[in-house]
């Protein structure tokens, strides 16, 4: 707002708390290597904020004048704090194999990149959550089923393309070739999307100021690792989270499982599709693929249950659940094979769409990527490029999902006693499950989907105790 001579007279104060927040930052990071770093960009933001205030007694055009050196291309405040913060990561490169030079060229001219979802930016108390389509697009709209057709489609001429390279994967890691190939159509569309990102900068920006800096961090250093080992910093395009190359790693994870399937002598995640396909593979394998198992099987809930017995606490034998009254929807008998197999309840819409029975396997794709839309896409696609077809049960439109929405709903659940043990604003299974109770508790629909409907219930109640 302005005041009565017409001068801006909040912005000192929101200029003030974002210097504030750049020390924090540094603060975050309790290094002894940080000292220095903490005590040099202090003193530089203590004469920034004293030049400000000067600015400010002196009218409009001077304080346009601050704001352009504040807000301009070089954004010097964020630059003297980042540049501090990187040059501080030097000891741990430097530990880690990765020489001086690798170590300047990978910082040089670097600047944080705010478009970026899953950040903590200044004057905000919750992440940005933009451009994360797992947690924000409703669905019906993710699991679209003319993209999963035209991908199924793409995936079976592959699997004949690329058959003795997926029989010898299969033979190796015991992960089957559908499942392979749908890892790399939902993460680049076989080849064909193009990461827009600098992996440096996008790591750089999380381990400044993203949600999960310890862990970003980390990934940083590994990603200079991979410049110094050879790699040139044109093939290291990434998505927001630093995921690199066709099947979508991060540097830790290259280190981890890549490999080189074509025995080139180079590990290529970029252009060699045997490699990706190989390491990708090798990665499911390594977080607990079941040899010979499918992800799951779409279910019908019978009337005597409902959708608040899903997540892995409800994990039970699929015996006991056709017990219980479930079905495959298609009228077919489960596999006798898989009867005494451990299976949750998953409902990724709630009661808005399929249900199904989920198997161990669909637990290690969330270990590919944690999201319950992701692995429900992925195995899905799989079963298409091995002759199954569409979901049975329709998704019904029920608009994206609301951050705001689902952090107040969390918040009610768990201050009324429910087992939400962090408000992530995130809809996952036990959110769901916990939803559920509460509507069966409250007497209300049970629909197991946070909705405005029950965010004003919550409301309501909490202001009767």
């Amino acid at each position: 707002m302005a005041g009565d001579n017409g001068m801006i007279t909040h912005d000192r104060k929101l200029n003030v708390q974002g210097l504030g927040w750049h020390l924090r930052q540094l603060r975050h990071h309790r290094s002894p290597r940080m000292a220095a770093a903490r005590t040099a960009t202090a003193q530089y933001y203590r004469t920034m904020q004293q030049s400000f205030v000067g600015l400010a007694r002196h009218g409009f055009a001077a304080v346009l004048i601050m704001l352009f050196a504040m807000h301009g291309p070089a954004d010097a405040r964020t630059d003297a704090a980042f540049r501090a913060w990187l040059e501080a990561l030097w000891p741990d490169a430097q530990a880690l194999g990765i020489g001086r030079r690798t170590f300047d060229a990978a910082i040089s001219g670097l600047e944080p990149d705010r478009s970026l979802p899953d950040l903590i930016l200044p004057g905000r108390d919750t992440p940005t959550m933009k451009g994360q389509a797992e947690f924000t697009r409703e669905p019906r709209e993710y699991l679209n089923a003319s993209y999963l057709d035209k991908l199924a489609r793409q995936g079976k001429a592959l699997a004949a393309r690329y058959k003795s390279d997926l029989d010898a994967i299969e033979k190796t890691h015991g992960v089957d070739r559908y499942s392979v190939l749908a890892i790399w159509g939902r993460e680049t569309a076989f080849g064909t999307y193009k990461l827009p990102h600098d992996a440096i900068r996008v790591l750089a920006t999380q381990a400044y100021m993203g949600r999960r800096k310890d862990f970003f961090r980390k990934e940083l250093l590994l990603a200079m690792k991979m410049l110094e080992d050879g790699i040139p910093r044109a093939k290291l395009k990434s998505s927001w989270a630093g995921a690199i190359g066709q099947t979508q790693f991060l540097p830790s994870e290259f280190y981890s499982h890549a490999r080189d399937h074509d025995r080139d002598g180079i590990i290529n995640l970029f252009d060699s599709v045997p490699d990706a396909l190989a390491s990708a593979a090798r990665q499911l394998e390594a977080k607990g693929w079941v040899r010979g198992r499918t992800w799951g099987y779409e279910a019908t809930i019978p009337a005597a249950s409902d959708c608040s017995l899903e997540g892995p606490p409800g994990s039970r034998k699929i015996r006991e659940w056709v017990a219980l009254g479930y079905k495959r929807p298609s009228g077919r008998p489960f596999p006798e094979a898989v009867m005494d197999d451990a299976a949750y309840l998953m409902s990724p819409a709630g009661a808005y769409g399929p249900s199904f029975l989920a198997l161990e396997n669909f637990q290690v794709i969330r270990r590919y990527n944690t999201s319950d839309l992701y692995a429900t896409f992925v195995g899905n696609l799989a079963d298409r490029i091995a002759g199954g077809g569409d979901f049975l049960t329709p998704w019904q439109p029920i608009g994206p999902q609301r951050t705001r929405i689902i952090r107040g709903v969390q918040k009610g659940l768990q201050d009324a006693g429910y087992g939400i043990e962090k408000i992530d604003g995130f809809i996952g299974s036990n959110t769901r499950r916990q939803v559920g109770a509460y509507q069966k508790a409250n007497g209300l629909k049970i629909d197991c989907w946070p909705t405005e409907a029950v965010l004003r219930h919550m409301s309501k109640a909490a202001e009767r105790r």
